[in-house]
């Protein structure tokens, strides 16, 4: 039972420290600024059904 909670709370230890890290280093919008284009690329392929 204690090394089950042990290797729960490394677990929790290690995603906290990624999170702190994807925080410090603005990772998030980086990797947004990177899918961008792709994402309007595929946004523009789309039919659009416009009926006002």
């Amino acid at each position: 039972m204690l090394k089950v909670l042990l290797i729960i709370a490394i677990v929790f230890v290690c995603l906290f420290v990624l999170s702190l890290i994807v925080y410090f280093f603005n990772l998030d919008m980086k990797l947004t600024s990177a899918i961008q284009p792709l994402l309007e690329k595929h946004y523009d392929k789309i039919k659009r059904n416009r009926k006002i």
